[in-house]
């Protein structure tokens, strides 16, 4: 008897072990997939010969291409916050060319290698399907609520109100992805233009710590 509930506990193991292969080979699948081409044009039948499936087994893991799509956009966005919050370090703006620099400078590091994943997010960003553009923009919203957090902590912006402090971490956050989508874009390939894109963001960046270093609340 104790054989036996070992040998089904060993079963249910290695079923589960290969569910969970399976439904990592859809999603390897996918992002190797969207690295060139839009969600929407990927099909059901392609992704799943990619993953050596049927078709009909996909189900089994995800309810719907859409699922997928949003499994793939939280896994991506995990690459992107890690790079972002990397990138924020040490804000505050009497530092403030120093931190530019340096938050592009690992947010740059993070883009050139998984760089299949942010063109993914900045695709699905500006077009393509609904379910992935919402799921996209809500984790956006997330971090730069994070961000407010991790600004409200400066000494010199600890009497901001909640909704400033998510305004600037908004502009920051707009300002990194500008950029990643630039780097991304054919047009400005190059180490000139890459230059030019990295010292345009580096003064937007200067900018909004400067000002914000000079803001005043209206609770003054």
């Amino acid at each position: 008897m104790t054989r036996t509930r070992e040998s089904g506990r060993r079963d249910a193991q290695t079923r589960a072990d290969r569910k969970n292969q399976t439904r990592q080979a859809l999603l390897d699948t996918t992002r190797s997939l969207v690295g060139e081409r839009s969600f929407g044009s990927i099909s059901l039948r392609e992704v799943a010969r990619g993953a050596g499936i049927v078709p009909t087994a996909f189900y089994r893991h995800f309810a719907s291409m859409e699922d997928l799509g949003v499994t793939v956009v939280e896994d991506s966005m995990r690459v992107l916050r890690r790079a972002l919050r990397d990138g924020r370090r040490d804000l505050a703006a009497r530092d403030a060319l120093p931190t530019a620099q340096n938050s592009l400078a690992i947010l740059l590091r993070h883009v050139r290698e998984n760089e299949s994943q942010f063109r993914f997010l900045v695709r699905e960003q500006r077009g393509g399907i609904a379910e992935i553009r919402r799921a996209i923009d809500t984790e956006l919203r997330l971090f730069s609520k994070e961000l407010a957090i991790d600004l409200a902590r400066i000494p010199d912006l600890a009497r901001w109100q909640p909704d400033d402090l998510e305004l600037a971490a908004e502009l920051i956050v707009i300002i990194m992805l500008t950029a990643v989508a630039d780097l991304l874009d054919g047009e400005y390939r190059g180490r000139g233009a890459e230059q030019e894109i990295v010292e345009r963001t580096e003064r937007q960046l200067v900018m909004v710590f400067l000002g914000m270093g000079q803001w005043r609340p209206s609770s003054d």
